[in-house]
């Protein structure tokens, strides 16, 4: 019998959607402190303007901005501070080896809660042009205006 999975998603980063070419995901779980956690399950976090990197056998997202809890008794954390992640050293090596290419990085992409533990969804990505990003404003508003047009038409 299968347990089914209880997803909540918490931030995304719609602006890595449009920087960049995602090409492939990864999920990675949050060392995190007790008072985060209670911030991030209030969704007062911000991902934009993070980044991953991986150094020394370890991945690490820098400039997560997570407010502090305001109901922490003890010392608040800093809220940009590095955050380690929680992988295999399998895919430890495969998102070392696809980050060293030229012109390729990892932006983390969604933070959510997986059957109560914090994960973030890191997207190996190619930076894209000025170019692409207006082709890709393009084909949206012509779908958009496609949809309308079809949406018109139907008569019942």
């Amino acid at each position: 019998m299968t347990k089914k999975e209880s997803v909540l998603v918490v931030c995304t980063n719609r602006k890595a959607y449009h920087d960049y070419f995602i090409e492939d995901t990864y999920e990675a779980g949050l060392e995190l402190l007790g008072a985060e956690v209670k911030s991030i399950r209030q969704k007062e976090l911000s991902l934009e303007g993070s980044f991953v990197r991986v150094e020394n056998g370890q991945a690490s997202v820098y400039h997560m901005h997570v407010k502090p809890y305001k109901f922490n008794s003890m010392t608040e954390p800093d809220p940009t501070r590095t955050r380690r992640l929680l992988l295999n050293k399998k895919e430890l090596r495969k998102l070392a080896s696809k980050a060293d290419v030229k012109g390729y990085s990892l932006v983390p992409v969604e933070v959510y809660f997986k059957n109560g533990w914090a994960k973030l969804k890191l997207g190996v990505a190619k930076g894209k042009h000025l170019f692409d990003k207006r082709e890709t404003l393009k084909k949206r508003d012509l779908n958009r205006e496609m949809e309308k047009n079809f949406k018109n038409n139907i008569r019942f």
